[in-house]
């Protein structure tokens, strides 16, 4: 997402390829598996916060700063009704993303479906309501965006957090990831095209470290971790802790990865392709004909 529309597709299926053995796996291993470090630390991440969202969002932001700006940016959706379609397609996946991820049907799934469909609304019309305060109209796409944003930021609480967690949740992501859009990335000129850092990986950190601080045993049980509201700070910095090196780890060896793809095959195709459209030049084909 981050860097569409300058990238060649044989770059792109080498690099993901790269990612997932050398991003990917290492942080799902480090993460979920009992000996895995970060899980001995006591890091809660219950659908892949910081395994999927933070790493890939910091990935996304590495790849737009390394390939460098298009050389023409169009600020419009092509299509308003595709971007309504696929955010509610990504809606209803997601049940299946979180709450699947308990890996039985019982009350954590119950409640993993219960918070991501709460907080997800909720960042939808926290967005919208932030559009229309700031640029005077909500828009379709606004709350589309907002709606990702909480569905991310969830993502790595849906085990552990509450109603209260999932409204909290809703509410404080969006706005910050409102920020980064609006506000951080004009500022620094980076291009990242679908803004993939500024909505999946600060939506990812965001939702990581505030595990660490809704989570409660109400909803973990006696034995389970909860958050700083309720008393364990020690929580919270585990989160912190592992938010942080997740962002290292996945910025400087995504970066050492775009630096080997370049090499073996060259990343950025030429600017007439850029100018003319990707679909043609790498696929032969054409979205509207």
């Amino acid at each position: 997402g981050s860097f569409a529309e300058r990238v060649r597709f044989s770059a792109y299926m080498v690099f993901m390829v790269l990612f997932c053995l050398f991003v990917y796996c290492p942080l799902a291993h480090w993460t979920w598996h009992p000996d895995g470090f970060l899980r001995q630390l006591g890091v809660i991440d219950f659908a892949g916060g910081i395994v999927v969202h933070a790493s890939s969002g910091v990935a996304a932001l590495a790849g737009a700063l390394f390939l460098g700006r298009r050389s023409e940016i169009r600020h419009e959706p092509a299509n308003v009704p595709f971007v309504l379609l696929g955010a509610a397609m990504l809606w209803l996946g997601w049940f299946g993303f979180n709450a699947g991820s308990g890996l039985k049907a019982d009350g954590i799934a119950a409640n993993a479906f219960l918070v991501t469909h709460v907080a997800t609304a909720t960042a939808a019309v926290t967005w919208m309501v932030i559009d229309w305060v700031f640029n005077k109209k909500p828009t379709t796409v606004g709350a589309c965006t907002g709606a990702v944003a909480g569905l991310v930021a969830i993502t790595p609480a849906a085990g552990t957090v509450g109603l209260l967690g999932a409204f909290a949740i809703g509410i404080i992501t969006p706005v910050v990831c409102f920020f980064m859009v609006a506000s951080i990335k004009p500022r620094f000129k980076y291009d990242d095209a679908l803004d993939a850092f500024g909505v999946h990986g600060i939506g990812g950190i965001v939702g990581s470290v505030l595990s660490g601080v809704f989570a409660t045993q109400f909803i973990t049980g006696s034995e389970g971790p909860q958050g700083a509201l309720y008393g364990d700070w020690h929580q919270l910095w585990v989160q912190i802790v592992a938010t942080l090196f997740t962002v290292v780890y996945s910025g400087v060896v995504t970066f050492i990865l775009y630096k080997i793809v370049d090499k073996l095959v060259g990343m950025r195709v030429d600017k007439r392709v850029e100018e003319e459209g990707l679909d043609v030049y790498e696929h032969g084909e054409s979205a509207y004909n």
